[in-house]
């Protein structure tokens, strides 16, 4: 039987890299954000390659469940989402069945690699509300999930990855901590607009430095979306 983890994250975050190591494990199959089609259908956003993407994949949430539940060839599936592609009315139910993990901040370092790439975003692209909103409603229904901060991957990815593992049960190997550069098979088309820096890693990178300085729109941004990175950074995995 297949064990399923749904990495719940936004963007900017290290999620594809996170993507990659567990892809590296030689266990598990990867599925890289199934509801995005859906996203881009309901909102109307003009993302880069929208065509493209909602083609790619199932348009109605509902269709993609069977892919992120039913059975499946590899003993581990590691399920990279957007906290932001789960919208009102999207069925929370069907998390019962995974093991849920929330990668997390701090709005500062979000904020500043989103605007580098495409201006200023609207708060509900970042995914910061619904990160924390989501996080409460599956910890008031049991288990809480785990909560993993980007920089401590950053910081020590080796012991972070470990204590990760350790916490949702399933054994590390130090094969998670490297990959083969360039784009992978498990990638969304849009990986052609969004993952030049992961294709060009072969490992998590150093230790991020200090908050860049926002100004403006951005600081008042990063000011709002912080209160609900405090709340749920409160839970996240104490790397020892």
């Amino acid at each position: 039987m297949t064990r399923r983890i749904a990495m719940w994250s936004g963007p900017r975050n290290l999620s594809t890299a996170m993507m990659r190591s567990f892809g590296a494990r030689g266990d598990c199959a990867c599925v890289d954000e199934p509801f995005y089609a859906h996203y881009l259908v309901q909102t109307g956003l003009p993302h880069p390659m929208r065509e493209e993407v909602i083609t790619s994949q199932q348009a109605d949430w509902r269709d993609v469940l069977p892919l992120l539940t039913g059975g499946g060839a590899a003993p581990l599936q590691y399920q990279k989402h957007m906290v932001q592609h789960m919208l009102p009315g999207m069925d929370l139910d069907w998390t019962r069945k995974v093991t849920n993990v929330f990668l997390v901040r701090e709005p500062e370092r979000v904020v500043a690699s989103f605007a580098q790439k495409r201006g200023l975003p609207d708060p509900a692209e970042l995914g910061f509300d619904r990160q924390w909103q989501m996080f409460r409603q599956m910890s008031d229904r049991g288990p809480t999930p785990v909560v993993i901060d980007s920089a401590d991957i950053r910081r020590d990815p080796d012991r972070a990855l470990r204590a990760l593992c350790t916490a949702i049960g399933i054994e590390f190997t130090p094969t998670m901590l490297s990959w083969t550069p360039g784009p992978h098979p498990e990638d969304g088309v849009w990986g052609a607009v969004w993952y030049d820096a992961v294709n060009a890693s072969t490992g998590f990178g150093g230790p991020e430095g200090p908050l860049p300085k926002l100004s403006g729109e951005l600081a008042a941004l990063a000011d709002a979306l912080r209160p609900s990175y405090r709340d749920i950074a409160v839970y996240r995995l104490r790397i020892a």
